[in-house]
């Protein structure tokens, strides 16, 4: 094989293994609070939605972040709350912004129902991040840069 050859089998290869992710579940805040209940994982849950300019703003970190953390017990999970009936709108969004971290989107019309079960701290704005493992629970209300995330998830895991 050529270098030219060998170039586009890479090229390839990295376009299959990091195509822009797409809502891959839709759950319910029970199946949401049962995923990120593992013991032996690192949660980073991002609450977002397509229409919150901080929101889209910071997703771009989580997913940099996200590509860094293959080999750590740690999941990046983003929490769309956009309705489910923008489930297109929020795959398109995905897409059109190349993210690849996981994302499902979260089927609760009224946020008083949920936002005390995930965090009795969070007051319901967003963007909010929750860090959490089966030693220590943080919840951040703020857009964050890349390294703050880094520097939250560092203090749950040293816990």
């Amino acid at each position: 094989m050529n270098i030219k050859a060998n170039l586009i089998s890479f090229i390839l290869l990295v376009t299959f293994f990091s195509q822009a992710q797409s809502v891959k579940c839709v759950y319910k805040i029970d199946q949401l609070l049962s995923r990120i209940n593992h013991p032996d994982t690192t949660y980073i849950v991002n609450f977002w939605a397509i229409w919150c300019k901080p929101c889209i703003q910071e997703l771009p970190a989580f997913d940099s972040l996200n590509k860094t953390l293959k080999s750590l017990p740690v999941k990046i999970l983003l929490v769309s709350l956009d309705f489910v009936e923008e489930k297109e709108k929020v795959n398109a969004f995905l897409k059109k912004r190349n993210i690849t971290t996981d994302c499902v989107l979260l089927d609760e019309v009224n946020g008083n129902s949920y936002i005390d079960r995930v965090s009795k701290d969070w007051n319901g704005s967003i963007p909010a991040t929750l860090f959490v493992n089966k030693n220590s629970t943080n919840l951040v209300e703020k857009k964050m840069h890349k390294e703050e995330i880094q520097r939250h998830l560092n203090a749950v895991r040293k816990d």
